[in-house]
């Protein structure tokens, strides 16, 4: 049975294993990962980690361009199966391209029904944090994504043009 977990240096390894299984780059949505993140050696994978809870805490001062942040692993077994994110609020940025929530599945382990469960898990967290209804953008092409925020509830307010191509927005009202 998956689980979602605040990230932790304890599932290193399992983290490296899904990381690589994607690829080199930084697609990896639900992670948070910057380009300037050292993640392969035990130092700079904990301040990955600490990074990313410091930005959960709405306490913590952020610089300009960010936002506070919830991130979860999805987890089963001690395998990293994906990660998922759930910002706190939206700047003009978050609000032209990226939206309240991003996810992603290791290639492995999709078409199991995860990035669902996982979207519904986070929707009970943004509702327990006050939001009233959050927005989720997709590539206009990934079909996968798109009916997984339809089957939480999304409701497509339009395809529009944004930094990475044409990206579907949806609303979830909670």
């Amino acid at each position: 049975m998956p689980e979602l977990l605040a990230p932790t240096v304890r599932l290193h390894a399992a983290w490296l294993e899904a990381h690589d299984e994607w690829g080199p780059g930084l697609h990896e949505d639900g992670f948070g990962l910057r380009s300037t993140d050292e993640v392969r050696s035990a130092e700079g994978f904990a301040a990955w980690v600490t990074r990313l809870a410091d930005q959960s805490d709405p306490a913590t001062p952020l610089d300009a361009a960010r936002v506070p942040c919830t991130y979860r692993w999805i987890v089963e077994d001690d395998r990293v199966l994906g990660g998922i994110a759930l910002r706190h609020e939206l700047n003009d940025y978050l609000l032209r391209v990226a939206g309240h929530i991003g996810y992603g599945i290791r290639p492995s382990a999709r078409r199991r029904g995860l990035a669902t469960w996982a979207l519904g898990r986070i929707l009970a967290e943004a509702r327990a944090l006050g939001l009233g209804r959050v927005l989720l953008v997709c590539e206009a092409g990934n079909v996968a994504s798109s009916r997984t925020i339809e089957r939480c509830g999304g409701v497509l307010e339009g395809i529009l043009d944004s930094d990475f191509g044409p990206a579907r927005r949806y609303w979830v009202t909670l």
